[in-house]
């Protein structure tokens, strides 16, 4: 009797993207825009990761594990190209697909800064090591995502850095319940089949269903290839903060931060002084964790790190007067300018409205902040002139707040 083949999860996996890139990319768009977010975003990384001052001396060695069609990878080639900085950028995915994607993305923008690769980050030491390593949305769809972790730390130079994105586990409630569906009834066959099922499914879906009670979820509906990797994958699994605590520490890694951090502080939910009182008493990590729970809508966790045992901190300080702080991007900073002064603005997080309660100076400091400005030449260009712990006071209120929500970091960028 002839044996039946066994075909492996991670083969599943690498045929679903060589069918369905993810996500789908146009490379004809790079030509009118430019795909930004967490992590690896160069002044975000840089206030995590570089203390506020990424001036590299050498050539910066970049790692882009699970690349997919490019979007973590042309944004921070892109980045560093306009920069004038000496780096080398590696891109690595099991897909030949999606990395065509991304090449042709790579040549619309003309960066001659990128290195592609095919294969797994699980056998990837011939790379050598790393300055910074980007792994977004990879880690969750290995069978042993510990190992993958271990693999990206072997990788990682010892004052190096990483930006990792896995799925947040109370924030994908319903995703579940339609994957377990649909294994009992569309788990073998073609994809297109497959997929067809799927819309009809979804499309009898009663109002109850927590996949339609969870608004935040809407990339099933942009693409097939999308659909197929939300509902339909081979292997997926999420994390709450005490699982990817757990993770990343049995590969000897500590988390640096979790972005954006407002949305892991609770007090940005909690008015109650006696309730604030108690959560103050917290840890950093016991604090993510019961903001998790609080929220309920965190559908990603996006989380610098670094080797654990590293004592010194690597996140910039808000007490150094020669700290430089900008805004996330120029449309950020327009955007702030047009609500102050005189505005409370509240910030949408998935669902969630926070609360932004600036002081009265923050309109004034902000005209001040270009990027290029330090802290005290900012104090300096101030009516009267405040003194420094009077205006770093104040600055520290205004940056928690817009830090927070990932719109201000302190970051003195060189090539």
């Amino acid at each position: 009797m002839a044996k039946k083949k066994t075909v492996r999860k991670n083969d599943k996996v690498r045929e679903q993207y060589e069918e369905y890139p993810y996500p789908y990319r146009d490379p004809n768009d790079e030509k009118k825009r430019l795909v930004t977010g967490s992590p690896s975003l160069l002044p975000e990384l840089t206030h995590y990761l570089f203390k506020g001052d990424f001036s590299p001396t050498k050539t910066f060695r970049v790692l882009v594990a699970g690349g997919g069609t490019g979007d973590g990878l042309i944004m921070i080639a892109q980045e560093m190209a306009d920069a004038g900085m000496a780096a080398e950028i590696h891109y690595l995915d099991l897909s030949e697909a999606a990395r065509r994607v991304a090449e042709k993305r790579a040549v619309v923008r003309k960066l001659k800064n990128i290195a592609f690769h095919t294969g797994s980050l699980l056998q990837a030491e011939e790379l050598g090591e790393f300055d910074y390593i980007d792994c977004c949305g990879v880690l969750h769809h290995l069978p042993n995502p510990g190992a993958g972790f271990l693999a990206l730390k072997k990788l990682l130079k010892p004052e190096g850095g990483m930006g990792i994105m896995v799925y947040g586990e109370l924030g994908r409630t319903g995703v579940y319940h339609v994957q377990d569906m649909l294994k009992m009834i569309a788990s073998e066959g073609d994809a297109a089949d497959r997929i067809k099922i799927t819309k009809q499914l979804i499309g009898e879906l009663p109002e109850t269903n927590w996949l339609n009670r969870n608004s935040q979820l809407q990339d099933h509906k942009q693409a097939d290839a999308n659909l197929f990797d939300l509902l339909l994958h081979s292997q997926d699994r999420a994390y709450t903060v005490s699982q990817l605590v757990e993770v990343t520490a049995a590969a000897g890694l500590k988390i640096v931060s979790f972005v954006e951090p407002a949305r892991y502080d609770p007090t940005f939910m909690i008015e109650s002084s006696a309730l604030r009182d108690r959560i103050d008493a917290l840890s950093y990590i016991e604090k993510a964790a019961f903001a998790e729970l609080l929220s309920g809508n965190i559908r990603k966790h996006v989380v610098y790190l670094t080797h654990e045992g590293r004592e010194e901190s690597t996140i910039a300080d808000c007490h150094n007067a020669q700290a430089v702080p900008a805004f996330k991007d120029e449309q950020t900073q327009s955007m702030l300018q047009e609500m102050l002064p005189g505005t409370q603005p509240n910030m949408e997080a998935d669902g969630l409205s926070v609360h932004l309660p600036l002081p009265p100076q923050t309109a004034v400091i902000l005209g001040a902040v270009d990027g290029k400005r330090t802290l005290d030449q900012i104090r300096q260009l101030l009516p009267n002139q405040p003194d420094w712990f009077v205006f770093s006071a104040t600055f520290q209120q205004i940056f928690k707040l817009l830090n927070g929500v990932g719109m201000m970091f302190l970051c003195r960028i060189k090539s």
